[in-house]
């Protein structure tokens, strides 16, 4: 009885439909971040050859673009790990398992790599804000 209530090939057509759904969400998070990136990239071009000068100034609007950045990249890489899990939810064969692991391997290691970067760079940006807020309290009259 509850055989018929779902059959398999009907599950499989859900599940793979939400993977790419899924899938579709993870590339769009990526090409959203990497679009703003590129776009805040531009505006900081102009502003930073209208201030020269300021070399520290310059990188921290470099870092807080590529944290940025880096938030979008990491959050995609997670969709699309997601997707894979549930690629391989409805009867996985050996195979597909094998290349589970390594894609998850790969992306894990990927989002590891990104999620330090993340960290130095709101580090480097904290250390830049502090810095300045000390430089204008002292000029503070």
């Amino acid at each position: 009885m509850y055989a018929d209530l779902l059959p398999e090939s009907t599950l499989r057509e859900a599940v793979d439909l939400a993977v790419r759904l899924v899938e579709f969400a993870g590339a769009l998070i990526i090409f959203v971040g990497a679009v703003w990136a590129f776009v805040q990239f531009l505006r900081y071009g102009i502003h930073r050859s209208r201030n020269r000068g300021k070399p520290e100034a310059a990188a921290f609007g470099f870092n807080r673009i590529r944290l940025a950045l880096g938030r979008f990249l990491a959050l995609g890489l997670e969709f699309q790990l997601a997707g894979d899990i549930l690629r391989t939810a409805i009867a996985p064969s050996f195979t597909e398992i094998g290349q589970l692991a390594a894609i998850a391997a790969i992306r894990t290691v990927l989002n590891y790599i990104l999620g330090r970067e993340i960290e130095h760079e709101r580090r480097e940006i904290e250390r830049f804000t502090s810095k300045n807020d000390t430089t204008v309290t002292e000029t503070a009259p």
